[in-house]
């Protein structure tokens, strides 16, 4: 299953209400959307930055899964998605990279 980290940022264009009341019923459904995501398991980590306008989540699953809880948000909150390869991974690839260039190179110098 893969992992993405997601930076998110409040999206100051959106129609964000401004009576207190509302404001506070808005984050609530969107506190109740994050708690079922980490009670769910998609989502592994949230967290906020101390700006206020924005944070990181990390979720497990498949990129149509992170793209549908991102328009969930629409147009309140935008959203950079990277996916993530873990270290052992990416440690595997870059040698197997840097093994068959060298492979390569070696050949063309023959």
């Amino acid at each position: 299953m893969a992992k993405f980290m997601t930076i998110w940022r409040a999206n100051p264009s959106a129609p964000w209400p401004v009576d207190p009341a509302a404001a506070r019923q808005q984050f609530e459904m969107m506190f109740a959307a994050v708690d079922a995501g980490l009670k769910s398991g998609l989502i592994l980590e949230f967290g906020l930055f101390p700006n206020v306008l924005s944070g990181y989540i990390i979720y497990s699953g498949e990129a149509k899964d992170v793209f549908m809880r991102g328009f969930a948000n629409y147009p309140w909150v935008q959203y950079e998605v990277h996916e993530i390869i873990d270290y052992e991974t990416g440690k595997t690839l870059a040698r197997q990279v840097l093994k068959a260039q060298a492979e390569q190179m070696a050949a063309m110098k023959r």
